[in-house]
């Protein structure tokens, strides 16, 4: 679990997506980089922006033996969703039976508890995907 501090730096990329794309060679990327992968030094990513939130499910699991942190919420679906700006991303999939998740099915970001240390401890929230 991270602390106090660790969760106030990161909040930005807890709650929004945001990518970048580079100028030269078009590509978009999730997480934001400052350098792309494919042009590297060459390349200049200008453009940092937030994504939609909407998505695709291209696949999923359902994960019945949860990591410690998360075995309340077991059972719960993971799924790759591509999202509509073009990169795939790993999210939980919520307010859906695990039973009605199809392949292309169209989803979209929320903002959900992710866990908690205790009942009096940190709670930490971050982006999950619903149907649409």
């Amino acid at each position: 679990m991270l602390s106090v501090p660790g969760l106030w730096r990161l909040r930005e990329q807890r709650y929004r997506l945001i990518g970048s794309k580079c100028e030269t060679c078009g590509n978009i990327y999730l997480p934001k980089r400052a350098i792309c992968p494919k042009c590297r030094r060459k390349g200049k990513i200008v453009e940092f922006r937030d994504f939609s939130g909407y998505g695709k499910v291209e696949t999923w699991t359902v994960v019945h033996s949860a990591p410690e942190g998360f075995v309340d919420q077991a059972p719960y679906v993971l799924a790759i969703v591509r999202l509509r700006e073009g990169p795939k991303i790993l999210a939980q999939i919520v307010d859906v039976k695990p039973e009605e998740i199809q392949q292309g099915m169209e989803v979209y970001k929320v903002v959900r508890r992710i866990q908690e240390d205790s009942p009096e401890g940190i709670i930490s929230y971050g982006f999950k995907f619903t149907k649409v």
